[in-house]
């Protein structure tokens, strides 16, 4: 089997207050762009979009089926969010990026991670081998967290909370509305809209 390296490097502006991570991208054949959440039938920047700038194509690439990476990664950095994986080498047993058949190598270090941002305070999951990962973090080997569940907990001498949102593949079922106000909610709680 094969041992994958996430593609994609993480986005660590040093002012953020949120901290974004999922586990592992798509197979290059289902990718738009080279950027995070890049599948174009992934809702993640449409739902984005919406909450910004009440628009779901606003980080689309007019006429073409496929997300402006560009445009995203600026706007994470003057928002103040990072997007960090969850895994950083991984193999996929079924060759696609199912969190069920991705079997985990090597996860991100998530302390040297937080250090690099010192106004860190939030971080969300998008799936539950992200929120298992990041889990393993809190010192709690007993902790879990369903969907729209938040837990805080202490990485060296700072607090931070761990929230998990819903993924925002359309394979996950709950309707895209739901998942909106999913995200609305938590961006509302952390005051950056």
């Amino acid at each position: 089997m094969h041992i994958e390296t996430h593609p994609f490097p993480p986005v660590l502006p040093e002012h953020a207050t949120v901290m974004m991570s999922g586990s592992f991208p798509p197979t290059a054949d289902k990718r738009s762009m080279a950027f995070h959440y890049p599948n174009y039938q992934n809702d993640m920047w449409r739902v984005y979009g919406v909450i910004f700038y009440d628009d779901p194509k606003h980080f689309e690439v007019a006429g073409e089926k496929r997300f402006d990476a560009a445009r995203i990664r600026a706007f994470l950095v003057a928002r103040g969010i990072a997007i960090c994986p969850s895994v950083r080498r991984a193999i996929r047993e079924k060759g696609n990026a199912a969190d069920a058949h991705l079997r985990i190598i090597e996860t991100l270090d998530l302390p040297a991670v937080v250090r690099q941002m010192p106004q860190l305070r939030h971080i969300i999951t998008t799936g539950g081998k992200a929120t298992d990962v990041l889990l393993g973090f809190t010192g709690d080997a007993k902790a879990s967290l369903k969907t729209g569940e938040t837990l805080t907990f202490r990485l060296d001498d700072r607090e931070l909370s761990l929230t998990r949102l819903p993924s925002t593949s359309r394979a996950y079922p709950l309707k895209l509305a739901q998942k909106i106000a999913a995200y609305r909610a938590f961006f509302q709680r952390c005051g950056l809209v």
